[in-house]
């Protein structure tokens, strides 16, 4: 494996201004300190793991686990984010201390901010929690500084990251066998299906089985964050995005089986399979919404009202004993009728399109939704129930076996809601591939066209009302399909499952995601679920750390997690304006076999 420069390397260097060697002198005149910082700050988190944390038991129980001398009989037994910080630790100082690695610095950079926000999130939780710094310093002769020797050596790991200059981030070019890409991409979505259920079972449900639930899963979350930073940095992330790319039906299909397999892991219990189907039903909505904000540009502030339309619609056709219509049709054909007329709706609503844009139409749309509540909440023509709602819709069933029961493969016992679990991931998979088609066809392009420029498209010739009515419709198809489906999994369907705010979720989770992308759409659905579920244990700070959150990713990454092309060239990377404004720097590597 060589490193070779870009080839445009001669003539850049030579446009090169002559301070730039001199500072080039002077980054490799530093490049021992720094690396000696980056050491050193392994070795101090390392250490800071091993030291006692707490100088008492906290008043909600031991935290963390073996956390003190005091407390335990195994001084060097580390377990949860204490384990992590040794992982990090010890990585840092294997990438400092070889010399072939590219980009070198920025993967370093990556652990030290793990290592870094693990140590403070820790330990900031004890210093409350035990009523001030006593709790992390010495208290009644008993003394516990790992959180600071920890929070020191990720700092020292940081700084001594930056003090190596800027590196670029290197090409991998790797093309390996066919089957050997298809063996990797088989064992790195396991290993993502793994890293997916010990994100949602981190800590336990909270509460009263573990109080300190929601600081164990915001390390987790950190300690990860740490690692796919420094794997972003190294190249490797792209490398895999791009072989995976090569092979794309396969990744699919994999990934499909591996999202079937999560019953299997530890998240495998009927509390996470209920969130997990949850989940779906906001993904598959999102994606619908992707339709009419990612790909149209059309602001869209009422959009779960066609989730509600579609679960109301299949609430009084599946046979609930407060339905007025009082007949009771297969499964199947309900979410087809939930869809249609959800779908009708939709073009109602994007009828005022062709007169009105921009804000006047989120207006529209925003009037829309209260009007869909209001009525739902009157039971007008008595087809909600108002305030009691519609309630003991019967479950999807296959002869006499409902999707509510638990089921038995191969002498392994799955808990309830496994089948709905097993529907809703395909449904949100076929939504996908309606997305990913319109998305590819001249419909989607015509859309794209009119999210840049509605008047330039125009005179081109694209009708741009009655395809801006079509967005509409088949965005509000997909919610009728999600919204049929949670009527049957919750088994009641109630007013103020739809309000204004699921609005605004949703339309958070397609901007956060990234518009106009379909694994977007469904990141961005699962993060804005599973984050206040999961934050629960924080009482009055939940939602402010929530948006604490919202408004970190969307600083550092204003595209979305996961851009879409056309996004991404609209919204330029920090990075290459600091870049810029610091003059020329080293070019890019590319890494070959």
């Amino acid at each position: 494996m060589t490193t070779t420069a870009t080839p445009d390397a001669p003539a850049a260097a030579a446009a090169r201004p002559r301070h730039t060697g001199r500072l080039a002198g002077l980054l490799n005149a530093a490049a021992p300190r720094s690396k000696i910082l980056m050491i050193v700050g392994g070795v101090l988190t390392i250490v800071g793991a091993y030291l006692p944390w707490v100088t008492f038991v906290l008043n909600e129980g031991a935290y963390p686990e073996k956390a003190t001398l005091n407390f335990f009989v195994d001084p060097f037994g580390v377990t949860g984010f204490r384990l992590h910080l040794v992982i990090l630790g010890l990585a840092a100082i294997v990438v400092a201390a070889l010399r072939r690695i590219p980009a070198r610095h920025h993967i370093v950079r990556g652990l030290g901010l793990g290592i870094t926000v693990v140590a403070l999130i820790n330990g900031l939780w004890i210093t409350v929690e035990g009523g001030g710094l006593g709790a992390i310093t010495a208290a009644e002769g008993a003394v516990a500084f790992g959180s600071i020797v920890a929070l020191v050596g990720g700092l020292v790991t940081t700084l001594g990251a930056d003090a190596g200059g800027i590196e670029p981030k290197p090409v991998w070019t790797w093309r390996l066998p066919w089957w050997v890409e298809w063996i990797l991409l088989v064992v790195l979505f396991v290993i993502v299906l793994l890293l997916v259920a010990a994100v949602l079972t981190s800590g336990g449900q909270g509460g009263v089985v573990n109080p300190y639930a929601g600081v164990v899963f915001l390390s987790l979350l950190a300690a990860l964050g740490g690692a796919f930073a420094a794997l972003n940095a190294s190249g490797l992330l792209t490398w895999v995005s791009a072989v995976s790319e090569r092979h794309r039906t396969f990744s699919v299909i994999v990934l499909l089986i591996v999202a079937l397999l999560l019953p299997l892991t530890s998240a495998g219990t009927e509390y996470w399979m209920t969130v997990a189907s949850n989940i779906g039903v906001y993904a598959a909505t999102a994606i619908g919404l992707n339709i009419v904000v990612g790909l149209a540009g059309l602001l869209d502030l009422g959009y779960v009202a066609f989730l509600g339309i579609g679960a109301f619609v299949a609430a009084n056709l599946s046979g609930a004993a407060a339905s007025q219509i009082g007949i009771h049709l297969p499964f199947v054909l309900v979410m087809i009728i939930s869809a249609v007329v959800a779908g009708l709706f939709g073009a109602i609503v994007g009828s005022p399109t062709l007169r009105v844009r921009g804000d006047y139409l989120a207006i529209v749309t925003l009037a829309f939704g209260e009007i869909f509540v209001r009525s739902a909440q009157n039971n007008i023509g008595g087809l909600t129930g108002g305030a009691n709602a519609i309630p003991n819709i019967p479950a999807v069933a296959v002869g006499d076996f409902r999707f509510s029961d638990s089921i038995t493969v191969g002498g392994l016992r799955l808990p309830s809601g496994v089948l709905y679990y097993v529907l809703i991931v395909l449904l949100v998979a076929a939504v996908m591939l309606v997305f990913a088609h319109l998305k590819n066809s001249r419909l989607g392009r015509a859309w794209i066209a009119i999210r840049e420029d509605e008047d330039a498209a125009a005179a081109m010739g694209i009708r741009t009302g009655p395809i801006k009515i079509l967005a509409f419709l088949i965005g509000a198809m997909l919610a009728g399909l999600a919204g049929a489906f949670f009527a049957h999994k919750t088994a009641v369907v109630a007013y103020d499952s739809f309000r204004f705010l699921e609005s605004v979720t949703l339309l958070a989770a397609v901007i956060l995601g990234g518009m106009g992308t379909i694994p977007g759409a469904v990141l961005g659905a699962s993060i804005l679920f599973v984050l206040p579920e999961k934050l629960r244990e924080f009482s009055d700070y939940r939602l402010l750390l929530f948006g604490l959150a919202l408004v970190l990713i969307m600083r550092f990454r204003p595209q979305g997690i996961v851009p879409d092309r056309h996004r991404k060239a609209e919204l330029t990377d920090p990075d290459v304006e600091d870049v810029a404004k610091e003059g020329p720097g080293p070019l890019p590597t590319r890494v070959e076999p």
